[in-house]
C-alpha cells in the first residue's frame, strides 16, 4: 500500500506533466532570434548596426568598436549614430523588455501547477488515506487566448525597442547638429574678433597721433569687447552642446577626446519629392503598429473576459479513497475507491457585469487611441515636410541673397571710409549688420538640418511625441574641418 499511493498520484499527473513538456519546447527562448526583427528594422532606417549585449565578452568587443571610432577621432553624424546604438546604456537597458515579454510568452504555455494533497485518517489497524490532484481547468480552457495575448505584447515590446532605437538615432544626429552648428557660430565670431581686434589696435595707434577722435576709439574698442563676449558665450554653448552629444554615446573618460566638424555640411542641391508623405508615413510609423497591436490584444482580452463572465474558477479534482479495515477473523480488508469533484464559483453576487464593462471601455478606449494617432501622423508627416521645404527655401534665401548683398554693403562701405567719405559708426554699423546677417543664415542652415532629422521621425517614427498614450493593460481589461 505505501508504494501504492505515490504511483497512483504519479499517474494521476502524468497528463500534465506531458502537455506542459509539450509546450514549452515550442517556445523560442533565444534572445538573438527575438532581437533580430528589432535589428533588421532599425538598419533599413538608420543604415546603423545595433546590437543587444548579452555577455562580458560582447560588450568588451563593442567598448573597443566605440573606441575605434571616436578616439583622438572627428565624428561625423552616423559615426555618432553608430556609437550611441552601440554604447547607449539605456537603450541596452530598454532592450531588456524584449526578453522579459518572450519570457511572459513561455510562462503562458505552460500549465498551471496542480496542488496535490495527502491525508490520513484514523490509526493502523484501520485507517484511511485520501491522496488528490488538483487540475485548474478554466486555465487549460482560457491557455490559447492568454498565450495569443502574451504574443501581442512581445510584439509591441520588440516594436518599443525599435522605436527606442530610432529615437536615440534621431535624438543623436541632432545633438551633433547642434554641437557642429554651436562650434561653427565660435569659428566666425573668432574670425570677426580678429578683424575687431585689428581695427581696435588702429583705431588706438591712429588716436595717439591724432588722426583720429576718442569717440571713434570708444567705437571701435566697445565693438571688439562686445563681439569677445558674444564669443566667450557661444563657447560656452558649443562645449555644452558637445556635452549632451557625448552623453547620448555613452562616452566617458578618454573616449570623450573626439571632435567635432567646425561647419555644418553645405545645403542639398534640392529637397527630397514627398508626393505621398501620409500614406509612406502611415505604412511606416512603429508607434501606430505599437497601437494596432494594443488593439489586438485588448479584443482578445474583451474575449477572455466573456468567455470567463459566469465561471471565473474551475477546477477538477481527481484521486483516490484508500480505506483498510479489519475483518471479524482479524484479517485487514483494503478498499480503493475512486474521486472526481468538480469545483467551481457560482455567479450569485458578482455576474461579470462590471469586467465585462471595463473591458468593453477598454477595448473603446484603444480604438480611439489608434484614430487619433493615425489622424495625428497625417499631421504630423504634412507639418514636417512643410518645414523641411520652408526650412531649405529660407537658408538658400540668406546664403543666395541676404550674405552676398551684406558682403557689398560692408565692402563698399570700407571703401568710403577709407575714403573719409564715411566715419566710423557708420562703418561699424554695417559690419553688425553683417555679422547679424550671417548669425541668421547659420541659424536657418542649422533649423534646415534638424528639419531634415524630424522628416525622418515623422515617416518612420522614434520623435518626441511617437507613443501613444496607452494607459490600458490587459490584465486590467482581463482581469567636416578641425575640430572641438
Amino acid at each position: 500500500m505505501r508504494t501504492g499511493i505515490p504511483r497512483i498520484i504519479a499517474l494521476a499527473a502524468l497528463p500534465l506533466l506531458t502537455a506542459g513538456c509539450a509546450t514549452t519546447g515550442a517556445v523560442d527562448t533565444n534572445p538573438l532570434n527575438a532581437f533580430a526583427p528589432v535589428s533588421d528594422r532599425t538598419a533599413s532606417v538608420t543604415g546603423k548596426q545595433t546590437v543587444w549585449l548579452q555577455s562580458a565578452e560582447e560588450a568588451r568587443k563593442a567598448g573597443e568598436r566605440v573606441q575605434a571610432l571616436v578616439r583622438n577621432r572627428t565624428v561625423g553624424p552616423d559615426t555618432a549614430v553608430q556609437v550611441a546604438l552601440l554604447n547607449n546604456k539605456g537603450l541596452q537597458a530598454a532592450y531588456a523588455d524584449i526578453g522579459m515579454s518572450a519570457a511572459d510568452v513561455w510562462q503562458e504555455t505552460m500549465l498551471v501547477n496542480p496542488p496535490i494533497s495527502i491525508g490520513v485518517i484514523g490509526v493502523d489497524p484501520v485507517r484511511t488515506v485520501e491522496a488528490a490532484v488538483v487540475t485548474n481547468i478554466l486555465a487549460l480552457i482560457t491557455r490559447p487566448r492568454r498565450v495569443a495575448i502574451a504574443e501581442a505584447r512581445f510584439r509591441q515590446a520588440q516594436l518599443r525597442a525599435a522605436e527606442e532605437t530610432l529615437r536615440l538615432a534621431a535624438d543623436t544626429r541632432r545633438a551633433w547638429i547642434e554641437a557642429v552648428a554651436a562650434w561653427e557660430r565660435v569659428a566666425y565670431l573668432n574670425r570677426a574678433q580678429a578683424a575687431a581686434d585689428a581695427a581696435s589696435a588702429l583705431a588706438q595707434k591712429l588716436g595717439e597721433t591724432g588722426a583720429f577722435t576718442k569717440t571713434g576709439q570708444a567705437r571701435e574698442h566697445v565693438f571688439y569687447a562686445e563681439l569677445a563676449g558674444q564669443t566667450a558665450e557661444a563657447r560656452m554653448q558649443a562645449r555644452m552642446a558637445k556635452e549632451a552629444l557625448t552623453r547620448l554615446m555613452g562616452l566617458w573618460g578618454y573616449d570623450v577626446d573626439y571632435q567635432v566638424p567646425d561647419a555644418l555640411p553645405a545645403l542639398p542641391k534640392g529637397t527630397k519629392a514627398k508626393r505621398a508623405i501620409e500614406t509612406e508615413a502611415l505604412k511606416n510609423r512603429v508607434d501606430l503598429e505599437i497601437a494596432r497591436l494594443e488593439l489586438q490584444a485588448l479584443a482578445r482580452s474583451y474575449g477572455l473576459t466573456s468567455a470567463t463572465r459566469y465561471v471565473s474558477d474551475l477546477g477538477l479534482r481527481s484521486g483516490v479513497e484508500i480505506e483498510r479495515e479489519e475483518e471479524e477473523d482479524g484479517s485487514t480488508r483494503t478498499e480503493v475507491i475512486g474521486i472526481a469533484e468538480i469545483d467551481f464559483v457560482i455567479p450569485i453576487f458578482d455576474t461579470g457585469k462590471a469586467r465585462m464593462r471595463k473591458a468593453e471601455l477598454a477595448y473603446m478606449q484603444a480604438a480611439n487611441l489608434l484614430a487619433e494617432r493615425a489622424v495625428n501622423i497625417r499631421s504630423e508627416a504634412r507639418g514636417a515636410y512643410d518645414a523641411y521645404r520652408s526650412t531649405y527655401d529660407i537658408a538658400r534665401h540668406y546664403r543666395n541673397n541676404v550674405i552676398p548683398l551684406r558682403t557689398t554693403i560692408e565692402e563698399e562701405s570700407l571703401l568710403t571710409y577709407n575714403g573719409m567719405i564715411t566715419n566710423t559708426f557708420e562703418l561699424l554699423a554695417d559690419t553688425r549688420a553683417k555679422i547679424d546677417s550671417i548669425m541668421l543664415s547659420l541659424n536657418a542652415k542649422r533649423q534646415f538640418w534638424l528639419a531634415d532629422v524630424d522628416l525622418g521621425t515623422a515617416i518612420h517614427g522614434g520623435g518626441s511625441g511617437s507613443s501613444p498614450a496607452m494607459a490600458t493593460e490587459v490584465a486590467a481589461a482581463g482581469d567636416g574641418g578641425g575640430g572641438h
